[in-house]
């Protein structure tokens, strides 16, 4: 191959890469002539759990559209999991990257921010007309906001809190409620007001100032007492017995924790400043 046909060759080996949809990953290995050759792409492994859960977040939104609400929202909480898992994976494997980051927030704003909007909305607020809208809006903004915000970190100097309810745990109150009530046989119309308050009062508690535990302080990879796992064991069977009700309730007192907790340390420093 002469000169002018490896020139020709890189040009249209860049312009194919150029016009690949995802490329991000680079890496050089040698190829079996001794030159380095350079390999652009994406990690499987970890992104699969990504796209598992974007796909949960969109099934939840097809499933509200065709009035199947206990399973949109069952959706929701697997997206949950998956995301869960993702970012686990790719630390485990060593497998993190800018592309995955990136795409993983994208992922979130489906599962968790429009695939509850909507579900809730489906359910419950259509016969509020542009009320419903806007209740159903104001949650999909916070949701979008929260994932801003923790893309760019701003706010979150202490790693074992995060500022505001974060976007899972607002589609755990949201989808929970559904789910439950559902359960319960209430019909979402009967109940929209109430329902279109809870879905707005959560997205704005995820733009809020209010400080989560983030349970990132938590080792779980070294050795643990008997005890512990006795706890999560029995956690499990205890949601495994109702579900529904069980993880609403969780996300309900997550939820109310922030602001619990805030009052409690204003009240420690007017005490302190009354002491002083």
């Amino acid at each position: 191959m002469t000169e002018h046909q490896n020139k020709d060759h890189d040009t249209e080996v860049e312009g194919a890469h150029a016009l690949l949809p995802i490329d991000e990953h680079v890496e050089e290995v040698s190829g079996p002539d001794g030159r380095k050759v350079r390999h652009k792409g994406i990690y499987l492994l970890p992104n699969l759990f990504t796209t598992a859960a974007l796909f949960s977040g969109f099934y939840a939104i097809v499933s509200a559209m065709d009035g199947n609400f206990t399973h949109a929202a069952v959706a929701i909480f697997i997206a949950m999991v998956l995301d869960g898992l993702d970012g686990r994976v790719a630390r485990l494997t060593n497998t993190q990257s800018a592309f995955g980051a990136e795409y993983d927030s994208l992922s979130d704003m489906v599962a968790f921010g429009i695939a509850p909007a909507v579900v809730v909305f489906s359910w419950a607020l259509t016969d509020l007309g542009k009320v419903g809208w806007v209740f159903a809006f104001i949650y999909v903004a916070g949701a979008a906001l929260r994932l801003a915000r923790f893309n760019t970190h701003i706010g979150d100097d202490d790693k074992r809190y995060f500022t505001g309810l974060p976007s899972p745990s607002g589609a755990g109150l949201v989808a929970g409620m559904v789910w439950s009530l559902s359960d319960f046989g209430v019909d979402g119309n009967d109940i929209a007001l109430l329902v279109g308050i809870l879905t707005a009062l959560g997205g704005l508690l995820m733009v809020s100032n209010f400080r989560y535990y983030s349970f990132k302080d938590l080792d779980f990879k070294g050795r643990v007492p008997f005890f512990v796992i006795l706890v999560v064991v029995l956690g499990f069977a205890v949601i495994s017995s109702d579900p529904s009700r069980i993880l609403w309730a969780i996300f309900v007192g997550y939820t109310i924790s922030g602001p619990v907790m805030s009052l409690w340390r204003l009240r420690q420093r007017t005490k302190s400043a009354s002491a002083e």
